[in-house]
């Protein structure tokens, strides 16, 4: 009998969904806030569309560099820490012996194994380090292209989000008709996005896609809300 074999499917890209749901989250959101504010107080739509590609504009730009920022921020505290763990190993020895050990003990192996263990991992500075950064910090070495990278799928994102409401008001030439409309699209926009995301992720598409429309609804009808107010 042939023994069937066993194929593990992980997500491996966690980031850049991470990066493409708040890009893209806030491009449903925002831009359509304002597009259906200024709806309520034009009767034509060309100020709604140049004022929300300008909103586009400005918004991809700061996300990304958020986004930017973030990455950047990660990536120096790894460092800092890295180094932090290399002075450590030099200057306090035995206390960082001491730490591989308590981390071991967590897992429940016997005393004579961490020992051992202990001895495996100390004899090798890199490995020791390595050791330390993922089971004392909980650190993983981020990528060095992550700030550029998740800038740039945050801003593309944002992007393609904020076309979508927006749209409508490219075609259709009535503020009101257009409101409906991009509302409409908005909506079934949420709903592939979760969905897409649930596939991604492992976790139910429906589920997911549901979870997306309701939360990224009641966003955008509270930020339509407040921009009402305001105009």
């Amino acid at each position: 009998m042939t023994k069937k074999e066993h194929a593990e499917h992980h997500f491996k890209a966690p980031e850049l969904v991470r990066d493409i749901v708040i890009g893209m989250s806030d491009g449903l959101t925002v831009p359509f806030a304002l597009a259906a504010g200024l709806s309520g107080s034009v009767s034509g739509t060309n100020l709604v569309v140049i004022a929300g590609m300008a909103e586009i504009a400005a918004g991809s730009i700061a996300m990304g560099l958020g986004g930017y920022l973030a990455a950047r921020t990660d990536r120096e505290h790894y460092m800092n820490e890295l180094e932090r763990e290399h002075k450590e190993i030099i200057e306090v020895p035995e206390r960082e012996k001491e730490e591989v050990a308590d981390a071991l003990k967590q897992w429940g192996l016997p005393a004579e194994v961490i020992e051992s263990s202990v001895k495996a991992i100390s004899a090798d500075a890199g490995r020791w380090v390595d050791f330390m950064m993922k089971h004392e910090l909980g650190l993983e070495e981020p990528d060095p292209k992550r700030a550029r990278n998740s800038s740039l799928t945050i801003g593309l994102s944002y992007i393609v989000g904020g076309l979508i409401p927006l749209s409508p008001y490219v075609f259709i030439q009535n503020s009101n008709t257009a409101l409906l409309v991009s509302v409409v699209v908005t909506l079934i926009a949420l709903f592939i996005f979760g969905f897409v995301k649930g596939k991604f992720t492992g976790s139910k598409p429906f589920k997911s896609a549901g979870q997306t429309t309701l939360v990224g609804g009641l966003a955008a009808g509270a930020a339509f809300l407040i921009a009402k107010l305001i105009s």
